[in-house]
């Protein structure tokens, strides 16, 4: 099965918008099919809003998605609770963003689909409608059982690769839960996914210090040097092309990043900064070590821009076009 799931996200917000640009787009060619696990209805009106010609089509299957997928938008009804304004999310539609995202995982745990790809969502709302967890990252690994260090979040695109070792938490609580056990963990875990899912032998991994200037030799804390170094040599012991801690402030820049294939980052902002600053509009939020192809659009839900037709659609094409590729390089491996 190549077709993708698509979950609709938070209604209120661009992922319906997105969806249907992406799908305009797939004459272009380059544009994976999807099936949207959304409500049919709420699609229907919000392309009539935009002004776009998206024949919507209620499907009840994925392998009947793939036949509609040429000449309509094919969708998976989900239906929601109330009528969504773009823009003005509504905590009583949550259980149906969750349901989304608990069909897509069935239906590739099932074979069914490729892979998924998730339309963002609003943790405030999802908290308010009683949403359990951090964010999509930790409720997948939940899904899949796959809870505590293998919930491994990768940001992507074409020029730089980051993986944040502590992902939704405060700076002082990340801090305070690093260890050195941790970062070998998450290490081995995209090492690996960086030869399965993006095809790469021998990946290099450059490790971003915690402190300024990765501790300058201790005397800006001596985490660096009492942690993350022996991480690093626990990595390269384990053969893994390892290196660090480098400071990050200069781990970022054109030269630097031809010489690793990805950078382990101690910290959300450490690794979301400098990837979004390159490709702001292009990146995507892959989840390693799972057992199903999961990506995102690297962006929120911009309830600004929900029903103007000024959303950019480009990191959910590339989100979709990365997912692909993941499948296909980890079907080549199995196959």
């Amino acid at each position: 099965m190549s077709i993708l799931a698509l979950t609709m996200g938070e209604p209120a917000g661009i992922g319906g918008d997105i969806a249907l640009g992406a799908w305009i787009r797939r004459a272009d060619g380059g544009v994976p099919p999807f099936v949207m696990i959304d409500d049919a209805g709420r699609l229907r009106r919000l392309a009539a809003r935009l002004g776009l010609d998206v024949p919507v089509q209620e499907v009840a299957s994925p392998a009947q998605a793939e036949t509609v997928f040429a000449t309509a938008l094919p969708v998976l009804h989900q239906p929601l609770a109330v009528a969504v304004e773009p823009g003005r999310p509504d905590p009583a539609n949550v259980p149906a963003v969750k349901g989304a995202i608990e069909r897509a995982v069935a239906l590739a745990l099932a074979g069914e689909v490729a892979g998924l790809v998730t339309n963002p969502i609003h943790k405030h709302v999802m908290y308010q409608g009683g949403f359990a967890y951090p964010g999509h990252t930790e409720f997948l690994a939940a899904l899949l059982g796959r809870p505590g260090l293998r919930e491994v979040m990768m940001l992507a695109c074409p020029q730089l690769r980051v993986v944040p070792v502590t992902i939704h938490l405060g700076l002082a609580e990340a801090i305070r839960t690093l260890t050195r056990a941790h970062i070998v963990e998450i290490g081995r875990v995209t090492a690996r996914a960086l030869e399965v899912d993006f095809g790469i032998d021998r990946p290099r991994l450059a490790v971003a210090g915690l402190n300024p200037h990765a501790g300058e030799g201790g005397t800006m804390g001596r985490e660096d040097e009492d942690m993350v170094a022996p991480a690093v040599a626990e990595l390269r012991a384990a053969g893994i092309d390892a290196f660090g801690p480098l400071p990050s402030d200069t781990l970022f820049h054109p030269r630097a990043r031809q010489g690793y294939d990805a950078a382990l980052c101690m910290y959300h902002d450490q690794a979301l900064i400098p990837i979004k600053t390159i490709d702001f509009d292009g990146g995507v939020n892959v989840t390693l070590g799972l057992p199903v192809v999961r990506t995102s659009p690297d962006h929120g839900t911009a309830f600004d821009l929900a029903g103007t037709g000024k959303a950019n659609a480009g990191s959910l094409l590339a989100a979709l076009s990365m997912a692909a590729a993941i499948a296909a390089n980890r079907a080549r491996r199995h196959g």
